[in-house]
């Protein structure tokens, strides 16, 4: 009985001890996360063309702007060739959450061959379909994975 009580005792004071620490992430506040969701997230909206991107991938914003290729580096019509294989590709993953992970396919893409969806549409899906292979891991195409 002295023992049980004594390690009861010691219980409490390393609990006691361990409760007192700081979470450095509690000291974030409420709006200091939601500016790093903000900056986190991509959206491209045309509404001409009635459809709206949304791309929300926490680093894609600091590597798009550090390691993709500028702007205007590759023709729509390069993006677009690769765009819609990759997107193929990703839907067939969706389609099958026993083979590959479910957390990283989520959701279908709706981009349709003979649709314009313009340079930038192309450009940022191209880049994060290159930033999503690297960042987890993955390979949508087959063969070399390019870096940027």
């Amino acid at each position: 009985m002295k023992n049980a009580i004594l390690a009861l005792m010691l219980l409490v004071f390393v609990v006691g001890c361990n409760s007192s620490k700081t979470n450095p992430n509690k000291n974030t506040s409420a709006t200091e996360k939601n500016k790093q969701v903000q900056n986190d997230t991509v959206r491209i909206v045309n509404e001409e063309a009635e459809y709206e991107v949304i791309i929300i991938e926490p680093g894609f914003n600091t590597w798009l702007a550090s390691r993709a290729r500028p702007r205007e580096f590759y023709t729509q019509s390069f993006l677009e060739a690769r765009n819609i294989r990759y997107v193929t590709e990703w839907n067939n993953r969706v389609l099958q959450p026993q083979r590959y992970n479910p957390n990283l396919y989520e959701l279908q893409i709706n981009y349709y061959n003979g649709i314009d969806y313009g340079y930038e549409v192309n450009y940022l899906m191209y880049n994060y379909f290159i930033y999503f292979q690297n960042t987890y891991k993955q390979n949508l195409l087959g063969g070399r994975v390019p870096v940027n």
